[in-house]
């Protein structure tokens, strides 16, 4: 695997949208809500693994997930699909994309 370049925008932009640490991350997908929902999955993982990676160690499937991720999250956050306070399902299916809507406008 070759490392990839990964341009300034679309570093700032993947750590925009997922805005959970990686400890934030890993101790979500613990917690009993989030395996019950079926919403931590194998993905969640990877993104795990891609948000814990120093830049330099990119891989060019790295930067297409990273580049898949910002349009997922911004997609689910989109006022057609922005649901009703307290969703919780909206909440964990963002959540196991690394985005925590708790922490909008913080």
């Amino acid at each position: 695997m070759t490392t990839a370049y990964i341009s300034d925008d679309l570093w700032r932009e993947f750590h925009l949208e997922v805005n959970m640490s990686p400890t934030e991350l890993a101790t979500w997908l613990r917690e009993e809500g989030s395996r019950r929902q079926d919403i931590a999955t194998e993905a969640t993982e990877i993104i795990l693994d891609v948000l814990s990676k120093p830049r330099e160690e990119l891989t060019d499937e790295d930067a297409a997930l990273m580049e898949s991720l910002v349009g997922r999250i911004r997609l689910e956050r989109s006022e057609g699909l922005h649901p009703a306070a307290g969703d919780d399902a909206w909440r964990h299916r963002l959540m196991a994309l690394g985005h925590d809507p708790s922490k909008d406008g913080k």
